[in-house]
């Protein structure tokens, strides 16, 4: 479009010099929309939210990996699509690394490259499906020049994300040494599983200095009017049985077990008609945000290694607390996930989600509707605030945290994302 428009320009401006109304006649007619606009359309952000789209089913086909041992590949992704798009677009600073493409590319084909050959690279045996995806992208990009250009550029843009991550401590082996004394973590039931995914607490994060940079005070003692008053809470409104929930609170706790964000994303930026630049951007930086809440968690996890509400309820009688009571018969709503109480992740990476919203959008309304597949239920949050509100909540009442960690995690997955989006993902100084 852009060597149409010079094109015709060039045509005009000579038949306008030399007089020559033929010349002038054989330029093509313009819509009176194309007329008055002068600059070319910026692209869509279709393509990025289609391979952003396609990452679950990617990196997990069967559903094995945890929702932050997924995120991981997200975050991948989304930079690597955002680099390749901001290098041509400009607008946006990109994410560690200085290249830029050619201003005649296409940022639709870097943007599919880039997604394309990440995970190609990384999960080989996706390949057959990815390709498929990757030529109906292409197919929608003119040939010729600025398609190499963009395709080029955006496998140099995956390239560097993969050599950035290269040996950041994923699947490492990370013990959890800690002797299980009252309030210190240990497996829990109904399947008594060790320390799933410890290694997260010790991952290279993607924003954030130190897993460690965000690490949180203590938890309450355990004889604290706090820890007294949260375990109290949990153990009234998340039992499976004979609980205080209403039916919307217990919807609620089964709607946080897996929601689609990626999904929220895409269709925020499709209604709001964001441009490629900033959907990729809000994919970015919401998915960095998000991972590296979720690395600080698991630091504090291992840090502080507090043990779950299933087995502080039913060991109640060890915890030196005269105003707790034990009930060995005690169970949660949902299983409870084999790691420690304090941080929630889930409510770490729900502050991060949040607070990127509103920072990138200027205010607190953030317009989302977000799907779930524990529920198939689809909720519309228009504030952060609410989204806060019920994702803290929502542990609660499934039975598996103590407010305590999701409150203090919510906050510390605000304060790490106001403290990077001071520092990535900014406009280009001009």
């Amino acid at each position: 479009m852009r060597r149409k428009g010079v094109g015709r320009r060039a045509a005009v401006a000579v038949a306008a010099a030399t007089g020559l109304a033929a010349l002038a006649a054989a330029v093509p007619h313009a819509s009176a929309g194309a007329a008055r606009d002068h600059v070319p359309a910026r692209p869509s952000g279709a393509v990025v939210g289609e391979w952003l789209g396609a990452v679950t089913n990617t990196v997990d086909p069967h559903g094995g990996l945890t929702a932050p041992e997924e995120l991981i590949w997200h975050a991948f992704v989304a930079t690597a699509v955002y680099n390749a798009v901001v290098g041509i677009e400009g607008r946006y600073e990109p994410y560690r690394w200085h290249a830029r493409g050619p201003r005649t590319a296409s940022s639709e084909a870097a943007a599919a490259a880039a997604a394309y050959r990440l995970l190609r690279v990384s999960f080989p045996a996706a390949g057959s499906r990815l390709r498929k995806l990757y030529a109906a992208s292409l197919a929608r990009v003119p040939d010729g020049r600025a398609e190499r250009e963009g395709v080029a550029f955006g496998e140099r843009a995956a390239d560097h994300v993969l050599a950035l991550r290269a040996g950041d401590g994923r699947g490492a082996s990370v013990p959890f040494t800690a002797y299980p004394a009252p309030g210190v973590w240990r497996p829990t039931p109904p399947g008594h599983q060790p320390f799933a995914s410890a290694w997260l607490g010790r991952l290279r994060p993607m924003l954030i200095d130190s897993p460690d940079r965000f690490r949180p005070p203590p938890p309450p003692r355990l004889t604290s009017v706090r820890y007294t008053r949260d375990l109290a809470e949990v153990r009234a409104f998340g039992a499976r049985t004979g609980s205080a929930r209403t039916p919307w609170q217990t919807e609620t706790a089964v709607y946080f077990t897996n929601l689609d964000v990626q999904k929220a994303l895409g269709d925020h930026a499709e209604r709001h008609r964001f441009d490629i630049a900033d959907t990729a951007r809000l994919y970015a930086a919401a998915n960095t945000t998000q991972l590296d809440a979720a690395v600080t968690a698991w630091d504090s996890k291992l840090h502080y290694g507090t043990w779950r509400p299933v087995t502080a309820i039913r060991e109640a009688d060890r915890d030196g607390n005269p105003a707790t009571r034990a009930d060995p018969r005690w169970e949660p709503l949902l299983n409870t996930p084999p790691h420690p109480d304090y941080l929630s992740g889930h409510a770490a990476s729900g502050g991060a989600l949040m607070r990127t919203l509103t920072g990138l959008f200027g205010t607190s309304r953030v317009d989302l509707f977000i799907p779930s597949r524990g529920t198939g239920t689809t909720r519309h949050y228009r504030y952060a605030r609410d989204y806060n509100r019920d994702v803290v909540n929502a542990r609660v009442w499934g039975g598996i945290h103590t407010r305590f960690a999701d409150t203090v995690g919510n906050a510390v997955g605000e304060r790490l994302s106001a403290w990077a989006l001071e520092r990535y993902f900014r406009p280009v100084r001009r």
